[in-house]
């Protein structure tokens, strides 16, 4: 397959384009530049809020486009809107009464600069499972309780995240829920870490949907594009692209979906799956 087989390359961030250590290796930042360079568009396509992502797409170092917050969002590095999708906040306040139990474990994301991007009730609970996130969120975490006073405007999403065990029982309940015609859930799970994300966005709302969206309006056949992921969040996504491929420290149930498996993110796999598809030689 030659570079020109490929027009869009839709790339998830954590677990995938960045190591165990949230880095961005040499090669796989080389194996990026020389796609770029053969005519290939890159796309950040993750769960990370806008402006926390960015920070990955300037080290690239290359104009891209970002898929946000599980598909809520595509805008450019540079600040250019192309789609929002916010979960209504008549929604996101009927969530948040019926996970009551749990709302300590509960994030309300909002499309903001400054500190009230990100909106807890309180920190305790979330802080013993994701205490590096609040810490490098904090300038941007804004305390209110309860919860339910933020909804001032249509959040991005919510999020709930814990450990495996508690978040299983919590889409449990979220699966009871009676307004399940009105939400996307869309899961996160790193087994080595203990953690599990549960994503709250509106209907239909998923990187996938994004994805499809952006090929549809840059008339981007599906056949050429190609999407690399490690997590349950990325699967609408794998789906849609014409090459999907899976990182090696993805769980079993996505590589079983028959599709091409490249090496884990602490192997440079974006790196090594870039170079066999693409046929690129690239000097790091």
């Amino acid at each position: 397959m030659n570079p020109q087989a490929i027009r869009l390359l839709a790339l998830d961030i954590d677990g995938t384009l960045l190591d165990q250590q949230s880095k961005l290796s040499a090669e796989n930042l080389a194996a990026l530049r020389a796609a770029h360079a053969a005519g290939v568009e890159i796309m950040l396509a993750t769960g990370r809020r806008h402006d926390y992502a960015l920070p990955v797409a300037h080290e690239i170092g290359i104009p891209a486009w970002l898929i946000s917050s599980n598909g809520a969002v595509i805008r450019s590095s540079h600040g250019q809107d192309f789609y929002t999708d916010r979960l209504p906040a008549g929604t996101a306040a009927k969530l948040i009464r019926h996970m009551h139990e749990v709302r300590g474990n509960a994030v309300l994301t909002f499309d903001r600069k400054g500190n009230n991007a990100l909106v807890l009730e309180r920190f305790e609970e979330l802080h013993r499972s994701i205490s590096r996130w609040i810490e490098t969120n904090a300038a941007f975490i804004q305390y209110i309780s309860p919860l339910e006073d933020a909804l001032v405007e249509d959040p991005i999403q919510a999020m709930f995240c814990g450990q495996v065990r508690r978040m299983a029982e919590d889409e449990q309940r979220l699966s009871q829920a009676d307004f399940l015609g009105e939400i996307t859930i869309m899961k996160t799970q790193y087994d080595h870490r203990d953690l599990c994300i549960l994503d709250v966005l509106n209907h239909t709302c998923s990187k996938g949907h994004a994805l499809r969206m952006w090929a549809r309006h840059h008339s981007i056949p599906r056949e050429q594009i190609m999407a690399i992921g490690d997590n349950y969040n990325d699967l609408e996504m794998l789906e849609f692209a014409g090459v999907p491929v899976v990182m090696g420290n993805a769980s079993m149930e996505l590589k079983q979906n028959g599709w091409k498996v490249t090496a884990s993110n602490s192997e440079n796999g974006v790196a090594l799956a870039l170079k066999e598809v693409l046929g690129l030689a690239f000097n790091c």
